[in-house]
């Protein structure tokens, strides 16, 4: 079976990103989910590459039973395009970023990544600059918007397996 393949997009890719994509695949495995689906991040800007996540995001995280220290920032790159089924920014400065950097053919994957989510806000805000309280209402709402996101995945594996997927 093909795995589903979700990108994650913010600007340094060592904040937000990272932190959306360390807890996605966290609740993914709790779900028993994980050989379906293939998770990464980015960042629209070259800023942090090679950088591991802030530990300020780490810290928190893990207090919270995540863990994402594995990840190192890379820049969005043209391959990403095409390998990735899912393209998910965290803010509308991401979305537009990336809708300038694609491809017609794979404008459709872009998206935000609180479009999942009830949330009234569409926009995960920036804690880079902030301190501790940033970060937790940044895993706040991250934590949301995965539970959303997880919610959305388990239909489409579930459609891939029974022949009906609407992507």
């Amino acid at each position: 079976m093909k795995k589903h393949k979700v990108l994650f997009v913010c600007t340094g890719n060592i904040c937000r990103s990272p932190a959306a994509d360390g807890i996605l695949r966290h609740k993914l495995r709790e779900k028993g989910l994980d050989a379906f689906v293939e998770t990464d991040s980015v960042g629209t800007h070259r800023y942090h590459i090679g950088e591991p996540p802030t530990p300020t995001g780490l810290k928190l995280a893990a207090k919270r039973g995540y863990d994402y220290s594995d990840l190192r920032a890379r820049q969005l790159s043209a391959r990403d395009f095409e390998t990735f089924d899912m393209i998910l920014a965290m803010d509308f400065a991401h979305r537009e970023i990336i809708h300038e950097k694609c491809p017609p053919e794979y404008q459709s994957k872009i998206k935000m990544f609180l479009d999942y989510s009830q949330l009234d806000t569409k926009e995960v805000q920036d804690p880079y600059y902030g301190g501790p309280q940033d970060y937790e209402d940044m895993l706040d709402v991250i934590e949301t918007g995965v539970s959303h996101l997880v919610k959305h995945l388990e239909t489409q594996i579930n459609d891939i397996k029974t022949g009906t997927s609407s992507e």
